[in-house]
């Protein structure tokens, strides 16, 4: 039986199991949208193209499942671009289907052609560094094939965006329905078993360690069953644990095994733990990157013992060498690890006191001046421990601002963490909050400042007009605050394009038909606490940051 290619890509998405598309319809597009009425999956659409995909990105991220989304040729799918680029970062599976002018016209000039001929936009260059696999499909002979190598890239182990360029003229053209039945099975591949001698390798360093430390990244999060596997390693062993910021909610930050977060805009525990403290260290999927390391400050590492285990084997040996690198999914490995331990009854190490080591580090920093963050922070410090106290089902807490959150909000098993990583982008909170809450139905807060909420606020009607509850967070110090501190810290305080005025965000709140809140100090943020409706409401709540209050870092940018 043969059906349009535009049915055929309605049903691709099905099979994968996507549900829900985040986008906008044009011209070029229309023959899927036309498939897409009554085919059940959920189309949403946005303001502009860039909050679809970080949309997209939101889902995938909180979901594990592909994240999709569709838009016009030309100017529809050049807007994604930064978009994808985040999710190409953060290794999200990604699906992207865009329209494109009919074959008949390419080179000619046609209306938002993209194809790359005649001068035209190159839609396949300016996609090609951002996507796992992409393709403009100018013919149907090798659809089935085009399709079945989307589809693998989207669940390889190391999966990413995949963006398909379908011409208007092709998506009509009728193919047969069965092309669907050559498709990969997308069901998760057997596990492989780790093998004893890797085990045992590893079983012998943990011996012969003394204070041995692990750092959790992303992988963490992402692998099927991590979680509750290091938890029972941690715990078995008397092994604290340290986080990446894409990490962070891979062990319960409120357990008394968690340094928190390593990285230059941290706290300064668990960086103190791994410069003098551990003697091995247990990288489990945390890439070691700029932000991670503190600039790949070398004396993390020296003279201790280094196993990195990662699913994605470029990752291993990247920019460290270690004593033992393993190829494995993080759940599968310390699954098998923890069977191993207690094969081999591998004896506890001794449980060390990180309450007071922590309180000893903070004496020190208060004494020497090495503080991050001083009283004018007591605002944000009050918000996020009301926070806490308040969502012990807990959140998902999509995070643009990131240096609040990571030092005074204790991420836990019951919490999502999506902090703006990938490109790290202004202006992905909001829509990857919407995009979030298609997936999980949770009190969802979505924290970034004042600058990166002007870049993306209009995606706020998208939540008004779908009836998704939010949360938006918005720090008020009018200014581009990274780039203030850097001009103060390393520039002489020349301040050039940082500082701006704002709107009112009272009378912008009341334009979009939902609830503004203000707070300036903590008396008034217990106050919001007490009146907000945090489940069922769409609130910004503004928290007044003073522009001069800098955190007590650098970036050394």
């Amino acid at each position: 039986m043969n059906i349009p290619v535009s049915t055929l890509i309605v049903r691709f998405l099905q099979q994968l199991g996507v549900d829900t598309l985040f986008g906008m319809p044009g011209a070029h597009i229309l023959p899927v949208y036309d498939d897409l009425y009554g085919s059940g999956i959920r189309t949403v659409l946005v303001k502009h193209e860039q909050g679809a995909a970080f949309m997209a990105g939101g889902y995938a991220r909180v979901s594990g499942r592909i994240g999709a989304c569709i838009t016009t040729a030309g100017p529809g799918a050049s807007n994604l671009v930064t978009g994808i680029a985040n999710a190409y970062a953060d290794k999200l599976p990604m699906i992207v289907i865009t329209g494109e002018a009919p074959t008949h016209s390419f080179g000619r000039g046609a209306l938002q052609e993209s194809s790359g001929e005649g001068g035209s936009i190159d839609q396949s260059a300016l996609f090609s560094g951002v996507t796992r696999y992409h393709k403009l499909i100018e013919r149907t002979d090798y659809l089935a094939n085009v399709l079945n190598q989307a589809a693998r890239k989207l669940v390889s182990d190391v999966p990413g965006p995949v963006l398909l360029s379908i011409p208007v003229n092709v998506q009509k053209e009728p193919v047969a329905a069965a092309i669907l039945d050559l498709l990969p099975d997308l069901k998760p591949l057997p596990k492989l078993k780790i093998a004893r001698e890797t085990l045992g390798n590893c079983g012998e360093l943990l011996r012969q360690a003394q204070r041995p430390v692990v750092l959790a990244g992303y992988g963490c999060v992402q692998s099927a069953g991590a979680r509750d596997a290091l938890r029972a390693f941690s715990d078995r062993l008397n092994i604290p644990v340290a986080t990446s910021l894409k990490g962070k909610g891979a062990i319960d930050e409120r357990s008394d095994l968690s340094l928190g977060s390593l990285g230059v805009t941290s706290s300064g525990h668990a960086l103190h733990y791994f410069l003098y403290q551990a003697d091995l260290i247990i990288l489990l999927g945390a890439g070691f990157n700029e932000r991670t390391s503190y600039v790949w400050n070398t004396g993390l590492l020296d003279g201790k013992q280094v196993i990195q285990v990662d699913r994605n084997v470029e990752q291993l040996e990247k920019v460290i060498k270690a004593d033992l690198a393993i190829h494995s999914g993080l759940g599968d490995f310390l699954e098998s690890l923890n069977a191993w331990c207690r094969e081999l009854a591998l004896e506890p190490k001794a449980r060390p006191d990180l309450a007071a080591f922590k309180r000893d580090i903070d004496r020190q920093q208060q004494e020497t001046g090495a503080v991050i963050f001083g009283d004018k922070f007591d605002l944000a410090r009050a918000f996020f421990a009301l926070l806490e106290q308040r969502f012990a089902d807990g959140i998902v807490l999509v995070d643009d601002n990131i240096i609040f959150s990571q030092n005074f909000y204790r991420v836990t098993g019951r919490d999502r963490y999506v902090p703006n990583t990938g490109v790290s982008s202004l202006g992905h909170a909001i829509p990857a909050a919407i995009g979030s809450r298609f997936v999980i139905d949770k009190p969802t807060f979505a924290v970034l400042g004042d600058g990166g909420f002007q870049m993306c606020c209009m995606e706020i009607m998208t939540a008004v007009n779908y009836g998704i509850p939010l949360n938006i967070v918005l720090f008020n110090n009018q200014t581009l605050g990274l780039i203030r501190k850097n001009q103060h810290q390393q520039y002489g305080q020349r301040f050039l394009d940082c500082d701006f005025r704002n709107p009112d965000y009272a009378l912008l709140a009341q334009s979009f038909g939902i609830n503004h809140f203000r707070a300036a100090s903590a008396e008034e943020c217990r106050q919001v606490f007490a009146q907000a409706d945090f489940h069922r409401g769409i609130n910004l709540i503004e928290l007044m940051v003073d522009r001069d209050a800098y955190p007590n870092y650098s970036s050394r940018r």
